[in-house]
């Protein structure tokens, strides 16, 4: 029996090309807000559109994109962008001082920074972090409990334990500038304010 799975322009069987291999051609668009086909995964990748189709799905499911139905037939697939809540002083809900958003300084540490794994994985860790970075921001003294009731829920980054979570994220949270980390496991951690990583201009 022929062997008729299929193969790429560089011999590859397109089946074993990783779900996260179809980022790429998210990260080379020109236009970092315009959504893509299958049509524009498949050319990126050379496989078939119901491969291209396949790996797109899967990073849906894993979280990593998100997609809707344009048309009768057709469908779009982006990468989410988190943004700030808009500044109300109308409302009940607490503004938040330009100082304390995240700084591109910050934003640079958390790419720096040592977190195990690599392509989605990765990314949903650097969001982790991002995410228990900002809830220090708003809570500046908190427990590592705090973190996992407040934090880790909405944010497992393919651990399967809280604890495994924990391990891989408190240690990349002390490197971040104007935490104040405790010196024994357990006890508060603290934000020192933005003031202590203001960068000076000139």
């Amino acid at each position: 029996m022929a062997n008729d799975r299929e193969r790429n322009s560089h011999g590859q069987y397109t089946d074993r090309i990783p779900p996260e291999a179809a980022l790429e051609a998210f990260d080379e668009r020109d236009d970092l807000g315009r959504p893509l086909t299958a049509d524009d995964v498949m050319d990126h990748l050379e496989c078939s559109r119901r491969t291209a189709h396949n790996k797109l799905t899967d990073l849906v499911d894993e979280g990593v994109l998100e997609t809707r139905k344009i048309g009768a037939r057709g469908r779009v697939w982006w990468v989410p962008i988190e943004t700030e809540p808009e500044e109300r002083t109308a409302t009940g809900r607490e503004t938040r001082e330009p100082t304390e958003r995240t700084p591109p300084a910050v934003q640079q540490a958390i790419r720096d920074v040592d977190l195990p794994g690599s392509g989605s994985a990765l990314e949903a860790r650097r969001e982790a972090l991002l995410a228990s970075y900002q809830y220090l921001i708003e809570h500046p003294s908190a427990k590592k409990s705090d973190f996992l009731e407040n934090v880790y829920p909405d944010n497992p980054a393919a651990f399967e334990t809280d604890e495994g979570w924990w391990n891989a994220i408190q240690p990349a949270l002390k490197e971040l500038p104007g935490v104040d980390p405790p010196e024994e496991r357990g006890h508060i951690w603290n934000f020192l304010g933005s003031d202590r990583f203001t960068p000076t201009l000139g």
